[in-house]
């Protein structure tokens, strides 16, 4: 009988990879995404509501929601 482990242990992986390279270009679009954002809408420096996002990526975009964007 042939063992298909190694296959399953093989796709399993591989989900997790996709997965997990999912989450990183999503967090980098997040960081982009407020960057560009906060050039055009915020009073405060771009690059520092990126930072914020950086090393908090859900509360650091709803900081930015809430206090550095402008009504326009």
């Amino acid at each position: 009988m042939i063992s298909s482990l190694p296959l399953q242990g093989a796709a399993a992986s591989g989900i997790g990879f996709l997965f997990a390279l999912l989450t990183f270009v999503v967090y980098v679009a997040i960081i982009v995404w407020t960057y560009n954002d906060a050039k055009q809408r915020s009073d405060h420096p771009a690059f520092l509501w990126a930072l914020v996002v950086f090393f908090a990526p859900f509360l650091g975009l709803v900081l930015y929601w809430i206090l550095g964007r402008n009504a326009y």
